[in-house]
């Protein structure tokens, strides 16, 4: 009792000690994923201290994405956290031509860095001393960058002839929903022993994530108190007024950064008058990427139509291939509330009861999940908080005026393609590993 109580004293910075004494204990290999942002940068900079603070005779790996278009600062940030402990790091900088998605335009939705026919048109050199598409035999054509980072863990293990792999990285459940699910909705059996905070990806391969605890303010007030560098371009975002929340260095082209991507026009015009050439629609997403034109700061349903007649139009305009995968992604939906049903709170099945919107409800679901599953027909819109709990052709229309290729606002299920990837994917791990 006294244990738990202590335990539960610790502030965040003390737990992530603890967290970093079990993995730099128990692993032979460990690498942080770092991409330059202000999370990845504080959980490098835990590692970098922890192993000079126990004088540990190691290398630390680190894995660095480099994506050709980014901040300027952010590439010097980079620059200067490997050049300043190069002694005790051992770099991997990668430069690959993989699929990177893309939600600026209806006609692309997925770009290439460091695309080799796209060369002339780089926005910027290749640095010296990275590793390219020769270095990594499993690279192929159709690899997106998120499936690139597992297939490297388990080819770094393997290189090194690791007893344990630790992939480190610095995701927080503060951040998103998808972030506390990957902490939160994981499977027991998949833990490094019974830590929470990892996730096996591949036999004796664990990603782990110590500081998935940690608030924003955590954060700065860790860079404060310790003097650590960290990316300058987050001092011009608080100039820019940028809330805390959204201040973000990710791939500038995926939905979450759409909103700030005009900001590459102030902080770093001479980048963006370069990657505006590189990349399909750029320029009109800068531009309206925060208003109603691309499914922001309230949409309003054009006279005349309904949102179903208004997702019908829209389909029309747009290329076949995007075309046909939003529909296959609707038509997926419409299968999924139809037969299975999507699970919702009480509060939210009462509110369509007293709406009077015909629903069937049942007691039973093979989720981790207090709510019960409903089985409903798709709606054309409904006005009550829980909006992207259901099912509607208002959000599909968002989606597509979004660039959404994936449809995460819609949380759709995996369509067949999707899930033959996925399953290609694993397949691949246990060709690996067994």
């Amino acid at each position: 009792m006294n244990q738990d109580k202590n335990k539960k004293a610790k502030n965040v910075y003390e737990l992530a000690q603890e967290r970093l004494d079990i993995i730099f204990r128990e692993f032979d290999n460990i690498y942080v994923s770092f991409s330059g942002g202000k999370d990845s940068g504080v959980l490098l900079n835990l590692c970098i201290d922890y192993i000079r603070k126990h004088n540990l005779k190691i290398k630390l790996g680190v894995f660095h994405l480099d994506y050709e278009i980014q901040y300027k600062m952010t590439i010097d940030y980079v620059d200067r956290i490997l050049e300043a402990n190069k002694d005790i790091l051992e770099v991997y900088r990668i430069c690959v031509p993989f699929r990177v998605r893309t939600c600026t335009s209806m006609h692309q939705s997925y770009w290439r860095p460091w695309d080799q026919e796209m060369k002339k048109l780089w926005v910027r050199p290749m640095p010296k001393d990275v590793m390219t598409e020769k270095d990594f035999p499993f690279l192929h054509e159709k690899m997106w960058d998120y499936e690139f980072q597992l297939k490297f863990a388990a080819w770094l293990h393997e290189k090194k002839d690791a007893v344990r792999t630790a992939c480190l990285v610095g995701i927080r459940t503060q951040e998103s929903y998808n972030r506390w699910r990957t902490i939160y909705g994981g499977n027991k059996m998949q833990y490094y022993h019974h830590y929470q905070w990892s996730y096996k990806i591949a036999n004796d391969v664990f990603n782990f994530y110590p500081i998935f605890d940690w608030k924003t303010t955590d954060i700065w007030v860790a860079n404060g108190k310790f003097g650590w560098d960290y990316n300058k371009l987050y001092d011009l975002y608080y100039q820019a007024g940028v809330n805390l929340e959204r201040q973000r260095v990710a791939s500038p082209f995926i939905s979450e950064a759409i909103q700030s991507l005009h900001l590459y026009k102030c902080i770093d015009p001479d980048t963006w008058g370069k990657m505006i050439s590189r990349v399909n629609g750029i320029n009109f997403t800068g531009i309206y990427g925060t208003t109603y034109a691309m499914g922001r700061s309230g949409v309003k349903l054009p006279d005349g139509h309904t949102w179903k007649s208004y997702m019908e139009f829209l389909l029309s305009t747009l290329p076949e291939e995007t075309r046909r995968n939003y529909l296959s992604k609707l038509h997926t939906s419409i299968k999924f509330w139809r037969t299975k049903g999507g699970c919702l709170s009480d509060e939210t099945i009462q509110k369509l009861i007293d709406l009077h919107i015909p629903i069937e409800v049942r007691n039973l679901t093979n989720y981790k999940t207090h709510k019960k599953p409903v089985m409903m027909e798709y709606l054309d819109d409904i006005n009550i908080p829980e909006f992207r709990e259901i099912p509607t052709y208002k959000r599909m229309c968002l989606c597509i005026l979004r660039n959404d290729h994936a449809c995460k606002y819609m949380g759709f299920a995996l369509t067949k393609q999707e899930s033959q990837m996925k399953d290609y994917i694993l397949k691949q791990y246990k060709d690996i590993w067994t």
